[in-house]
This record gives C-alpha cells, sequence and structure tokens, in this order.
C-alpha cells in the first residue's frame, strides 16, 4: 500500500470522499480525531459504513485505527468493528511484540464469534507513539502472522517527551523524532514486514509533502500515511516505481540469471552486487502487491 488515508469514524461525507479519493486504504478512525465523550457512539456509524464500503468495486483497503491496548477502550472497538470485516487493525500505541501478540489474540476470539475465517484481518502497528515503545521497535518478528506492516507518529512522542516541537523551522524533524523514524524502518525490516511513513501534517504544503516522500521512499519505506485527500495524488505518484526504475530492475536480475555463480555483474560499465538484486527483486514484487 503506497498511500493510507485517515478519515474519522463520524466523518459522514468524508467518509465517501475519501472512498473516491486514490488511496489504497481508507483508516477509519476511532482513536485521536474522536473526542473521550463520543467514542462510544461513533462506533455504531464505523461498522455501517465498513458494511456497506466492504461491497464496493474495487474498493481500497478498510482499517480501522482502535484505541490503544492500555486505554479501556479497545474491546469495545473491537466488539463493534470486527464483524465489519475490516481489512486490517491499526494499532495506536503499539509496544512491541508482545502488544501485537495480544491483539492477535483478541481478533481470534471476535473472528470466531463473527464467524469470519481465522487469520483474515491484518494487523498495522504504530511503534513509536510512546518513549517505552522506542525501546522495543526491535521486538516484532515473530510476534503475529498477522501483522504486515510498521508504522510510525511524532504527536504523542513528543507530548510524552515534553517537547515544544517535533520539527525544526526547516520543517525537517528534530533528533528525538529522526531516531524514531529510523528505528521504525529497521523494526519493519527485522519483522519482514512493510515500513509506512508518518503523516504530513502541513497538508497545504505541496513541496514539504513532495520532499518528504521522495526522502521516505528513497529511505526505505514503501508508503505513506495522510490526513487529507489532497495528499493521494501526491504519496502515489512518488510510491510508484517509474518505467526506468522497473527496467534497471529487471536488467539486474536478467544479468543474474545469466550468471547465477556471480558475486557481482557489469551493466552498462557499472557494477551490481547481491544487494542489488535483493533491491531489484523487492521493487518487482511491489508492483504485484
Amino acid at each position: 500500500m503506497r498511500s493510507l488515508l485517515f478519515v474519522p469514524a463520524d466523518g459522514g461525507k468524508k467518509l465517501d470522499k475519501a472512498m473516491a479519493s486514490g488511496a489504497d486504504a481508507v483508516i477509519v478512525d476511532l482513536e485521536d480525531s474522536i473526542s473521550p465523550e463520543r467514542k462510544a457512539e461513533v462506533r455504531a456509524p464505523a461498522l455501517e459504513f465498513l458494511k456497506e464500503a466492504h461491497t464496493a468495486k474495487n474498493r481500497p483497503r478498510l482499517l480501522v485505527r482502535i484505541n490503544g491496548l492500555d486505554t479501556g477502550l479497545a474491546d469495545a472497538d473491537l466488539d463493534a468493528v470486527v464483524s465489519g470485516r475490516p481489512d486490517a487493525i491499526l494499532l495506536p500505541k503499539a509496544e512491541g511484540g508482545a502488544s501485537v501478540t495480544h491483539l492477535d489474540a483478541k481478533l481470534s476470539a471476535r473472528e470466531a464469534v463473527s464467524d469470519l475465517p481465522a487469520g483474515s484481518i491484518d494487523i498495522y502497528a504504530l511503534a513509536t507513539e510512546t518513549a517505552k515503545a522506542i525501546f522495543l521497535a526491535g521486538s516484532y518478528g515473530g510476534s503475529s502472522q498477522r501483522l504486515k506492516g510498521l508504522t510510525w507518529g511524532a504527536e504523542d512522542l513528543s507530548a510524552e517527551l515534553g517537547a515544544s516541537a517535533n520539527r525544526g523551522t526547516n520543517g525537517q524533524w528534530l533528533d528525538p523524532y529522526r531516531v524514531a523514524r529510523a528505528l521504525c524502518l529497521a523494526g519493519a525490516a527485522a519483522a519482514q514486514v512493510s515500513a509506512l511513513d508518518t503523516v504530513y501534517v502541513d497538508y497545504k504544503n505541496d513541496v514539504g509533502l513532495q520532499r518528504e516522500c521522495e526522502e521516505a521512499r528513497r529511505d526505505g519505506f514503501v508508503g505513506k500515511l495522510a490526513i487529507h485527500p489532497a495528499q493521494v495524488a501526491a504519496i502515489n505518484d512518488v510510491f510508484t516505481p517509474k518505467a526506468d526504475e522497473i527496467a534497471k530492475a529487471k536488467a539486474v536480475i536478467a544479468a543474474f540469471a545469466a550468471n547465477p555463480r556471480a558475486g557481482a555483474v557489469g551493466i552498462d560499465g557499472k557494477m551490481y552486487d547481491r544487494p542489488h538484486l535483493v533491491r531489484a527483486n523487492a521493487l518487482l514484487a511491489s508492483l504485484k502487491a
């Protein structure tokens, strides 16, 4: 998935616009975009939306961000939405693999109650929203076969750290959040799941969004979260491999196929080694995802 668009569970027409935005996934949000006193009342509309959206042709993937496991709200969230057959649950404030394993168990019980195939609902985890989570970013491997990706966030983390800002005057992440970003990327690689970049909140700043998407893809992220439909097109464009990249990947694969015992091959005067082959295969695999 290249683009994952957040929409409040009580978004009404915003939910319809999200479905038509071109995003690869729509995240129905029960957490940060819903005030505490309205948490319970938005669950029924969220379920209704999921049931209707699930039948749409060529629909985006449907995710639900529930409230965190330590809030006392997660069980009621899951009770409300699992029967709507979301494609995945986005777990906020995840604290390592143990929290994903915990969510896996909760989903298994509810899939059985709703007569859904076991393991049919995937998990994505927000892996850097607490200080404790930073130290557990490498523990997601083997936590659950449902786990398909990790992403990161800076807003909750900056609040927990007591910071007055998370970006500098140039718009770039400050050091604590660069560390969180890097650990999410490494944690996803260690767990062999997708790494998804966090939101760019200045949604009217097209130049900043473009730059951040390009930097994220350069570093190994395969997609990015969005907070506004206007961000989707740019995200999709940056995270879609271009024709020259595809041609180069195919050339690398073909060269190694012709020389299966070689540790490195030459193409147009440049040497390519086995890590280049790994990246080439990954790029072509992303076209089928």
